[in-house]
């Protein structure tokens, strides 16, 4: 982990930074001002970046690579509640707003690189920042309403239902996911998930 201004990449991180939707609209000064504060970190698969239950928050903007959330209970089993990709992030915000430990974690599903900062200074950033706070709150609200429509549809969808929901809501992860990590997360066994595939004619 080193922080970005000494990091060998420096200038191509920042291009992807800046692509970053949750950094969308930030001027010169504000990147000034941010820059300093991120530190880049390499991840491996299946390394944790953030672990259900932590009370340490980190706010984290994806370079390369795909992260997944996921819950576990104390026998072990795990649902995923979202992937995510480069030009997106993931957060532990509202659990750090309302002062309770990271209700999942965050786990690296390939190997990624990360532009990340405590979330005690991201915080702090945007409260200098009223515009910026309003729209990564909104894109909070956005990825928490995400999540519950997931799980709903876990429940009231069948299994092809569920698929096909996923090919239209995520072209873009088409093909990136592994197999094993998609099935559990549609809540299905790899094998029903690769017959679905063959009867729909069509791979992810």
């Amino acid at each position: 982990m080193t922080t970005l201004s000494a990091h060998p990449q420096r200038a191509s991180i920042r291009l992807q930074l800046r692509q970053n939707q949750a950094l969308q609209g930030m001027s010169a000064p504000q990147w000034s001002e941010l820059e300093p504060l991120l530190l880049i970190a390499d991840y491996r698969k299946g390394d944790p970046l953030v672990r259900q239950g932590d009370e340490e928050m980190e706010q984290l903007f994806i370079l390369e690579g795909m992260l997944k959330r996921v819950v576990s209970n104390p026998e072990g089993r795990e649902m995923i509640l979202r992937f995510a990709a480069e030009t997106e992030m993931d957060t532990s915000y509202a659990a750090w707003r309302l002062r309770t430990p990271v209700p999942y974690s965050i786990v690296a599903v390939t190997k990624v690189r990360i532009a990340e900062l405590p979330m005690q200074l991201w915080a702090e950033f945007l409260e200098r920042h009223p515009g910026l706070k309003l729209g990564f709150e909104y894109e909070v609200m956005r990825l928490m309403s995400e999540v519950m429509a997931h799980t709903i549809t876990l429940h009231l969808l069948d299994a092809p239902g569920r698929l096909a929901r996923f090919q239209r809501k995520h072209p873009d992860l088409a093909g990136r996911i592994p197999k094993k990590e998609l099935a559990a997360y549609l809540n299905l066994t790899p094998e029903t998930l690769s017959r679905l595939k063959q009867k729909l004619g069509r791979g992810l």
